[in-house]
């Protein structure tokens, strides 16, 4: 959808190679979010530096793995962005109360 292989998304998410703007646009528009959602996150103290300036003074801690935050997983924003495509409002509700029960079941069994 965004013509990328796997191994170059796996660059960008590591840091790797640089994202030009061109290309989060068109990773915004694939996703259908906001530009601003890659940067909703960030920790105020990098907000206040630059890329030129992040390069000369690396980080102090290593930040956290995208992993840890299931928002942030493409499962998540294709189920969401698959939810949303249902036309049928009722149908589109009964998949809302299955998910809901499903996570309910499954903490009452913990």
């Amino acid at each position: 959808m965004i013509g990328l292989t796997f191994q170059q998304v796996q660059k960008y998410e590591r840091g790797a190679n640089r994202i030009s703007c061109s290309r989060l646009f068109d990773l915004s528009r694939s996703l259908e979010v906001p530009i601003s959602y890659f940067f909703d996150d960030m920790p105020e103290e990098t907000k206040g530096l630059s890329p030129v300036q992040m390069v000369r003074e690396p980080p102090k801690e290593e930040p956290p793995a995208a992993e840890a935050d299931p928002r942030l997983r493409r499962e998540t924003l294709e189920l969401v962005r698959n939810y949303y495509s249902i036309v049928d409002p009722d149908v589109r509700r009964r998949i809302y109360d299955l998910a809901k029960a499903l996570s309910d079941r499954g903490g009452a069994e913990e």
